[in-house]
């Protein structure tokens, strides 16, 4: 299948049971080719036909944007389509997609903090704070960097790591790849990021423990 056809079809995933018709108009595409693209997704596991609807469950649409992504539609255009849930999601296979033990939406206490995904190797965590907004202003990004830096001492105070890494993963392109040496990372290069990670520890601000 044409994989931007496939990437049209990411839209009509909604949770629960949706009819042909209905996929076809979500997805703006005829009812011949919404069949084409539901029996596409069927044969990948995706969806179930039940009562001529087809059934998904909550996280077919992120299986299917990884399908994509295999297929090599961009990422960055698959990112669009995600909800800042499914964005965290998508973080979160890439990271173990390259061998890092992942946690997600980690509480911390005394202060309260969340850290949206954490990605360990090695003893080293990298902490991602995950922006999915269409543009980020610099000052937008230096509050994000600072709130990150302080919420990475406060992990490595709380937790066995040799190290902590802060990062910021964006959207889109941002003209700024470092803030006070924390990365500003694009979802699209978050995987060659990973694949690199140690040799661009020494660029970084690495936040020790104790």
């Amino acid at each position: 299948m044409n994989v931007q056809i496939l990437v049209k079809g990411i839209r009509g995933i909604i949770p629960g049971g949706v009819s042909v018709k209905d996929f076809s108009v979500v997805t703006d595409t005829s009812e011949e080719t919404a069949r084409q693209i539901l029996d596409n997704f069927m044969q990948n596991g995706i969806g179930v036909f039940q009562d001529d609807q087809i059934h998904f469950q909550d996280n077919d649409k992120l299986k299917t944007s990884l399908l994509a992504l295999r297929m090599g539609a961009p990422i960055d255009e698959i990112s669009q389509i995600l909800d800042w849930k499914d964005f965290e999601a998508l973080v979160s296979e890439i990271l173990e997609s390259r061998e890092f033990d992942v946690t997600r939406n980690l509480t911390l206490t005394k202060p309260r903090m969340q850290i949206d995904v954490i990605g360990i190797k090695a003893g080293v965590a990298i902490l991602i704070d995950c922006k999915h907004w269409k543009r980020l202003s610099y000052s937008a990004l230096e509050t994000a960097v600072n709130k990150q830096i302080e919420r990475t001492k406060h992990y490595v105070i709380k937790e066995k790591v040799r190290g902590a890494l802060p990062a910021i993963v964006t959207l889109y392109q941002e003209e700024i790849k470092f803030i006070k040496k924390i990365p500003i990372i694009p979802i699209f290069q978050l995987d060659s990021f990973c694949d690199e990670f140690y040799g661009n520890l020494e660029e970084m601000d690495l936040e020790q423990s104790e």
